[in-house]
């Protein structure tokens, strides 16, 4: 396994994606699902990914790693650059097999719903097992051995028991630290987290929160943070990348979205998170309208449809991405901060 320089590399992009599509081929025709998405993540850094239900939040990060099903999915363009040695491998090139050592040893997942997730007629300590066996070449008793010490990182009581139990048998919190425990096995370098607290309660999600945190100090990882939640990404990411129909409509630092949005989708979303601390209650905004078909190839701004600022060009052609300030970036033709002046 060809593990970072961690000094060597601080502070550098690990994984760099330009133009990404995806469509899906269906009997009703063709999904554009993604329309050239381009971004990218530093060593050691948080970004968050932000968006509605369909924006391409989770196409995005499967299509990195072939997780697809092909058909009806098809990756038909881009690049998507992985920095884990000297040379950057093209991830959208590998056949099988390369892309299966890279998934689990440099790239970990975690996936929305670990009871899918997990097999479910495989304990969860051979589960762990097998992904050391694949990657490290660890002996199957030495793999269980890691299994429980793995499970009891993450906080699981009892981890020797667990170990011995299936996926059925634990909580849904626990379901989702298994989870976690299986996707750093192999210490990767990058951990993509797919809204790993969804349908959890509140305390629970707190827990998974900090332990990702926690995890991503001791083991010196980069993580893509998948999430509906503003407030999630407000305390725990570096920068924050906003997809609407399979575009990237925004990427800033994250006090960056919160104080200066430069795209009228950025600015709906923060007018649907409560306030903290406000003596007059205010209506939460909502945005009107639906998503675009993506069944239609985009020829405009697909936000164009619910837009409040919308103008003629918008809908005579798609807006490139532009520099807004340091580090900041919206694909929009307006300035919004004066117009919203």
């Amino acid at each position: 396994m060809v593990k970072l320089n961690r000094d060597k590399i601080r502070n550098k992009k690990i994984l760099d994606v330009h133009n990404l599509v995806t469509r899906f081929h269906t009997f009703d025709g063709v999904v554009n699902a993604l329309s050239g998405v381009t971004f990218h993540l530093n060593h050691g850094e948080t970004l968050g990914v932000v968006g509605e239900s369909g924006s391409g939040k989770s196409v995005t990060m499967m299509s990195l790693l072939h997780l697809l099903p092909a058909p009806p999915a098809k990756i038909e363009g881009g690049q998507a650059f992985y920095y884990g040695d000297e040379a950057p491998v093209d991830l959208l090139t590998l056949n099988k097999s390369g892309i299966s050592r890279i998934r689990g040893d440099h790239i970990g997942f975690i996936f929305q719903d670990a009871l899918s997730a997990l097999n479910p007629v495989m304990t969860v300590g051979r589960q762990i097992g097998e992904t050391l066996v694949e990657h490290l070449g660890m002996s199957p008793s030495a793999a269980m051995k890691r299994s429980v010490e793995l499970l009891a990182y993450v906080g699981i009581p009892e981890p020797k028991k667990r170990a011995a139990a299936y996926p059925h048998q634990f909580s849904g919190g626990m379901r989702q630290r298994a989870m976690i425990a299986l996707s750093i096995a192999c210490e990767p370098n990058i951990i993509i987290a797919d809204e790993p607290t969804t349908a959890l309660d509140v305390t629970v999600q707190a827990q998974i929160i900090e332990l990702v945190q926690r995890l991503k100090k001791e083991m010196d990882m980069s993580v893509i943070w998948i999430t509906h939640d503003l407030g999630v990404v407000a305390g725990m990411a570096d920068r924050v990348m906003v997809m609407y129909a399979g575009h990237v409509v925004e990427t800033a630092p994250v006090d960056d979205i919160f104080y200066r949005p430069s795209h009228p989708y950025t600015i709906k979303l923060l007018g649907a998170l409560p306030k903290m601390g406000e003596t007059v209650h205010h209506r939460l905004e909502s945005i009107d309208g639906v998503p675009p078909d993506l069944l239609e190839k985009p020829v405009h701004c697909q936000y164009a449809w619910r837009c409040h600022m919308a103008r003629e060009r918008c809908w005579e052609d798609i807006p490139k991405s532009r520099q807004m300030g340091d580090r900041h970036r919206a694909a929009c033709f307006l300035d919004v901060a004066k117009e919203e002046a």
